[in-house]
């Protein structure tokens, strides 16, 4: 760094918190407001037939989260909304399946969802769901724009009927081989391999996933939303969206790649009865299909919050709207919803910044609620472990270029090298300093160089901080958060005020100023840790006794470190923030989640495992093939598994 840059930092930093941004209160309904950046704030909604698992919560509702809280200490006027997508053959076929009415399992999931994010401190403004008459309300205008311009178009079509289950299979339930890249478990909607769109009656050996029976083709008349007559409009809009605002490269490249393609008329009803009616004469007896309907809930969500939502949701003048999802959901958050609202021509808010994960796998597999496999948000709290260290971990692996994987093994690493060694280590630290030594009254600062430095080295790693998440890069941004850590570290391993407070005045004054800006350092980290770790960071706050501004401050604007805990200031009773974890809980746990094998897998890894064990065998000692007992034993295991 330069002289100039460290000088600044210092000259910044002795300011203070004086006439600094004031934290903002948060006052319902939140509604756009003119001179202020507004931000309205989605996650893709999480179907309500099931309970969300890590990859869930981490793909939507989590990454808005950090997005959400950041903002609101950022200063701008944010809104977040999200709730459970309750319509469609997923919940019929749940429904079935537990014995209960659609109704009702919707209510039983949205209250287990609620839940879950409520353990996670998911921090919505407001969490809805789609079984509402405004739905029913919003979406039947919608359509009647749509039809009356004429971007709706009517045709027959072969589907895919089971006669067995007596019912036109909706397009998730149907499965079979990819008739693209020959993937063996595609759905009738999508392949999850190649990415590419599929009929489901153009898939190869399809089964029906309820009963497994071989479907049967029949026709039947459906509304097709007319993609191509709007394909022009929707490629101006993407050039600007994208040219302008934030979109994830996958994003992008999977919206590329259907315009690439061509767009083709995209059917809009289905012949269900749990769903949101068609109200065209002509089809009265089929309800909208989800991806046509489902979107349309962040609107109708909006309006069960506040009468008053077509402030946020017409009007793109004013209003930026950022969109969380994993990467399946791009397509019709990037193409068939806004054409949807194009097509409707009601000067509706479109998105701005597309924010798309990849997937989170567990261990070296997939989540499996019925395998047993890997953790899932209703039992996550049960293992003991703090929300605020599962939301670390799964921001520290959030897979935001490529597939990543949670595993217990690096949980541990992470939690006891990162959270208690580095980060919990130097605020314990900072703050037991100021209570042993200093009789718990924040120490006078006298800065030298080795001192204006640290200052000009956590200032650039807070201003990367905001650039980071400013773009969206919440992974990344975190390392930042250990950095500013690491260096708080080194120099106060370097400065060693343990031993300069048995010296004399010089040293003992020497002491002082590095508690005093070790503890100020442990001040700033409580700010930024505040999206990712909201516990943790109000329990620094706490124990510093930090002013209420000291978050927002540092962090609207530019972003400035400044002394917030000056000479003379009295801290709180200072405790640890982490515990470690042993190995014997951590593999404890990662035998209880990790299901069932299939049997062959057991008999192979129980076979690979036996040839390793007679591979190490020590020379001399009896091998396998010619000891007797040893290959009844073996037989014995094999067998048992």
């Amino acid at each position: 760094m330069s002289v100039e840059e460290i000088e600044g930092a210092a000259q910044v930093w002795a300011e203070g918190l004086t006439a600094r941004s004031a934290a903002i209160e948060r006052k319902h309904p939140i509604l756009p407001q003119e001179g202020k950046r507004n931000v309205l704030l989605t996650s893709a909604l999480p179907y309500v037939n099931n309970v969300p698992h890590l990859g869930n919560i981490i793909g939507c509702v989590l990454s808005a989260d950090v997005f959400a809280r950041y903002g609101r200490l950022r200063g701008w006027n944010l809104l977040f909304v999200c709730g459970t997508d309750e319509y469609g053959t997923a919940t019929e076929n749940k429904a079935r399946e537990e014995g209960l009415t659609p109704q009702e399992i919707c209510d039983k999931y949205h209250t287990i969802h609620a839940s879950i994010y409520q353990w996670f401190q998911i921090d919505f403004d407001f969490f809805g769901r789609t079984t509402t008459e405004r739905q029913t309300e919003i979406a039947q205008d919608i359509f009647w724009r749509l039809h009356e311009r004429g971007f709706l178009l009517e045709d027959t079509v072969e589907q895919l009927r089971c006669e067995s289950c007596q019912r036109f299979l909706a397009d998730r339930f149907v499965e079979g081989v990819c008739p693209h890249c020959h993937y063996p478990e595609a759905r009738g909607d999508q392949c999850d391999k190649c990415g590419r769109l599929i009929n489901a009656v153009e898939l190869r050996n399809p089964q029906c996933k309820v009963c497994k029976e071989t479907p049967v083709i029949r026709s039947s008349k459906h509304l097709f939303l007319d993609l191509p007559k709007l394909e022009g409009e929707l490629e101006q809009w993407l050039e600007k969206s994208i040219g302008s605002g934030d979109w994830t490269a996958n994003a992008r490249h999977i919206t590329r790649s259907w315009l690439r393609d061509g767009l083709k008329p995209r059917c809009i009803t289905r012949d269900l009865r749990w769903g949101t009616p068609v109200p065209h004469e002509d089809f009265k007896e089929k309800v909208f299909y989800v991806w046509f309907d489902a979107p349309i809930g962040y609107l109708s969500i909006t309006a069960n919050y506040t009468d008053q939502w077509e402030k946020w949701w017409k009007n793109p003048q004013q209003v930026e709207l950022y969109n969380f999802m994993a990467k399946d959901n791009v397509p019709f958050h990037s193409v068939v919803f806004p054409c949807s609202l194009l097509g409707a021509q009601d000067n509706y808010t479109l998105v701005n910044n597309l924010i798309a994960t990849e997937y989170l796998n567990y261990e070296d597999t997939k989540f499996s609620k019925s395998r047993g496999v890997g953790v899932f948000g209703d039992n996550a709290k049960d293992t003991g472990i703090p929300s605020d260290v599962w939301r670390f971990y799964l921001l520290f692996l959030r897979p935001e270029a490529q597939d990543s994987a949670f595993s217990w093994a690096d949980m541990a690493i992470k939690n006891n090298s990162e959270l208690l060694n580095n980060l919990g280590n130097f605020i314990n630290r900072a703050g037991m300093f100021v209570s042993k030594f200093f009789d718990g009254c924040v120490p006078e600062m006298l800065l030298n160089e080795d001192d204006k430095r640290l200052i000009a080295q956590v200032c650039w790693e807070l201003k990367q901080y905001i650039s980071l998440l400013d773009k969206v890069r919440i992974r990344d941004a975190l390392k930042c958060i250990l950095n500013i850590s690491r260096h708080g570290n080194q120099y106060m391993q370097v400065n060693e005020p343990w031993k300069k407070i048995k010296g004399g005045d010089d040293d003992r004054q020497r002491a002082g100023t590095v508690t005093g800006v070790c503890v100020n350092v442990a001040c700033l980290l409580s700010a930024v840790l505040e999206p990712y770790m909201p516990t943790v960071s109000h329990t620094i706050r706490v124990q510093l006794q930090a002013p209420p501004t000291c978050a927002s401050a540092q962090l609207q604007g530019p972003g400035s470190f400044v002394c917030s805990l000056p000479a003379g200031h009295r801290i709180g009773t200072v405790s640890p923030l982490f515990q470690k974890l042993e190995n014997e809980q951590i593999e404890a746990l990662k035998k209880r989640f990790g299901g069932q094998q299939p049997e062959e897998e057991c008999v192979e890894a129980k076979t690979q495992s036996s040839s390793s064990a007679s591979a190490e065998t020590k020379p001399g000692a009896p091998q396998a093939h010619t000891d007797p007992e040893r290959v009844k034993h073996l037989t014995t295991l094999v067998a048992e598994q």
